[in-house]
């Protein structure tokens, strides 16, 4: 079984800064897309940021500038650095792995972890 586990998160004013870490344990295949999503109460879901293991990233407009996704490979683990954070960043954020494998798509989630952004 795979196992996503996420932290720091918290509260933190208008500018200021986090980093979320996520730590992908089990069987993982190597060639797997890594990815930050979150959702703010009564929102759907959106994506924030995603990485591959290739190295490509891709990113949400609304965080474009302000946020970076890095990956250390070797220890399946996802990182997300929010820079200049606002009240509309405020939101549980959730890490994913998914790859394909066998004609197979396999997607896993993490708890989630709060962030709040005070103004």
């Amino acid at each position: 079984q795979v196992q996503l586990v996420e932290s720091g998160g918290g509260l933190v004013q208008a500018g200021g800064s986090l980093r979320l870490s996520c730590a992908a344990s089990g069987s993982i295949f190597r060639d797997n897309n890594m990815a930050w999503y979150r959702q703010a109460p009564g929102n759907e879901r959106e994506l924030v940021a995603r990485s591959t293991s290739s190295g490509s990233v891709s990113y949400a407009d609304s965080v474009k500038g302000r946020f970076t996704i890095s990956r250390d490979n070797a220890k399946n683990t996802v990182y997300l650095q929010m820079n200049n954070l606002k009240p509309e960043d405020t939101a549980a954020y959730y890490c994913n792995v998914q790859w394909r494998r066998w004609g197979q798509r396999f997607e896993y989630w993490g708890q989630g972890t709060q962030v709040t952004v005070s103004s």
